[in-house]
């Protein structure tokens, strides 16, 4: 953190930032921020209640590192970033806003093999950055908001925003020019299996023609990838894939169980990833 403060200002003044005593981090109109024991730094400048908790977030990185569910967007960015971007810049920094418990962003900087890159996770939820400290060392974690980043002007080569809310002002200040924004959305048959059981209409399908083109009006496309594939889980998994997604949180209980209480079931992954450059 001390080698990287440049990357942080304080999100209450916005004034650089130093480590101090190698526990705290303090601006130099003496807002403080201490580390936590696991690690992270709380940089919220006000108390937020998250609907995300631990069991999402356990759930979720159950589905990332134990089943091969998402190992093809991951492979898709790590090939962009390294098509895209010159990952020799040291520090050559990769922040995933939005990042949750922080699985897809180390699976991402273990993809992207270079000794320079370093990872900042933010997320608004103190539940997701604690589980991410506590698992993954390398990576910065930061409790922060997307709309007000505790992060440099021009101080990102990628951006990172994965299946997550988007605040294209603060990607356009942070990244560098000529960085990288890299955006997933859902498809129509997103995890369309679960929402067919889990829903009679269908309420739950995903357009995702205006965050598109919002996307293409802010940063300048240099490629976008369809990933479409369908991947057989067991029970195990089923019942991960129902706890990481928000879906279930308005489903009938008797829906949630008939599908959880399958052996096997298939789930279908759509979704599209959209390489754009910051000018």
């Amino acid at each position: 953190m001390r080698k990287l403060e440049s990357v942080l200002k304080c999100p209450i003044c916005e004034s650089p930032v130093k480590v101090v005593d190698l526990k705290s981090l303090i601006c130099s109109h003496n807002h403080t921020f201490d580390f936590a024991k696991q690690g992270y730094l709380n940089l919220m400048p006000y108390p937020t209640n998250s609907h995300y908790k631990k069991e999402l977030f356990e759930a979720r990185h159950k589905i990332i590192t134990e089943s091969d569910l998402y190992a093809a967007v991951h492979e898709t960015i790590t090939k962009a970033i390294r098509a895209h971007a010159d990952v020799s810049i040291n520090p050559f920094i990769i922040a995933d806003l939005g990042c949750g418990e922080g699985s897809q962003l180390q699976k991402i900087l273990d993809g992207c093999r270079s000794r320079t890159a370093t990872g900042i996770g933010l997320d608004i939820a103190k539940e997701g950055i604690m589980m991410a400290a506590g698992r993954y060392e390398s990576p910065i974690w930061l409790v922060a908001d997307l709309a007000k980043t505790p992060l440099a002007d021009r101080s990102v080569h990628v951006i990172l925003n994965m299946l997550s809310p988007s605040n294209y002002k603060e990607f356009k200040r942070v990244l560098v020019q000529g960085g990288l924004v890299i955006k997933v959305v859902p498809r129509p048959l997103y995890l369309k299996e679960l929402r067919d059981m889990l829903f009679e209409d269908d309420k739950k399908v995903y357009r995702n023609e205006e965050t598109v083109s919002r996307f293409k009006n802010h940063f300048r496309p240099l490629d976008s990838f369809r990933l479409t594939y369908t991947q057989k889980l067991h029970n195990a998994e089923l019942e991960h894939l129902v706890r990481m997604t928000p879906l279930a949180w308005t489903a009938d209980q008797a829906r949630i169980d008939a599908y959880i209480n399958q052996e096997t079931a298939e789930i279908t992954l759509d979704v599209e990833v959209l390489i754009g450059l910051n000018m």
